[in-house]
């Protein structure tokens, strides 16, 4: 039966959450059983695509994502793939109606990761990175969150593109020392990270200060079953923010932040708490 290898592909696209975010697991782990799966299935075929640009340096990997991009639409099309991630993604575009300019807009952004080493980001390119890697991952996420209500999707479209880029502006942040020492790349626009100082690094965080309050607004509005999940999501990239904050630049440079998993749990409990007494 293709019901067995559906809930293979499932768990496979939940196998790898868990693999490589603890945080973003256990925050789909708190949304609706019904909202899990497909979310699991986003965040499944997301990473797969960037493992390929960010990590597989013995690889041509402009041969295999170019191959992951058809493998994708034929699966999308077919409504099969032998790949369980993709598979699963497929059965999440379909059932949701995510919208294929979603799709192309994210793997372009992918595409321009190949060529990271050699490309000067300036603010327009900076803006079309953020869009196809983060912005549009949040509207997938929230076409899955509104479950078809084209009204709720439209009046959300703009808090969940702007908390998608929060959440990216900070991953920028805090994988700086690996971005730059490591794969050469420098994603902010207009910044010599050999000249990284407190007042550039301020004027980042104020920036993606103004994207979290403006994510945050929506967190609010969405549907109750969600809204829980996602401000986990929101608390815990807060969180990393203000540790951020208050590190030192030159730190910031040569150290990866992180928050400790016991703390994590931590903030769980109290982001539960917050919720369940209508404080968000």
């Amino acid at each position: 039966m293709k019901q067995i290898f559906d809930n293979l592909s499932h768990e496979m696209s939940t196998l790898t959450t868990k693999r490589y975010s603890t945080s973003f697991s256990l925050g789909i782990s708190f949304l609706q059983k019904d909202l899990q799966k497909p979310i699991y299935a986003v965040y499944g075929f997301v990473r797969f695509a960037d493992e390929i640009v960010d990590s597989f340096h013995d690889f041509d990997k402009a041969e295999l994502l170019a191959d992951f991009k058809k493998q994708t639409y034929d699966a999308i099309e077919k409504g099969i793939s032998l790949n369980p991630i993709l598979n699963s993604f497929q059965w999440a575009v379909n059932k949701y109606r995510i919208p294929h300019a979603l799709i192309d807009t994210f793997l372009d952004s992918m595409e321009m990761d190949l060529d990271s080493e050699k490309m000067t980001y300036d603010q327009l390119k900076y803006e079309k990175y953020i869009l196809g890697s983060a912005e549009v991952v949040g509207l997938m996420c929230l076409k899955i969150f509104v479950r078809g209500d084209e009204k709720a999707y439209n009046q959300l479209t703009d808090s969940a593109m702007k908390l998608g880029s929060a959440f990216q502006k900070i991953n920028f942040l805090r994988d700086l020392k690996a971005d730059y020492h490591e794969l050469g790349r420098t994603y902010f626009p207009g910044i010599n990270l050999n000249e990284f100082n407190t007042s550039v690094k301020k004027e980042i965080e104020e920036d993606i200060a103004k994207d979290f309050h403006d994510g945050y607004e929506g967190i609010k509005k969405l549907p109750k079953d969600v809204r829980f999940g996602v401000y986990m999501a929101y608390v815990y990239y807060y969180k990393l923010f203000q540790k951020i904050k208050g590190t030192a630049a030159d730190t910031i440079l040569n150290e990866r932040v992180r928050i400790p998993n016991n703390k994590k749990y931590s903030l769980f409990v109290f982001s539960y708490l917050r919720h369940n007494l209508n404080l968000i």
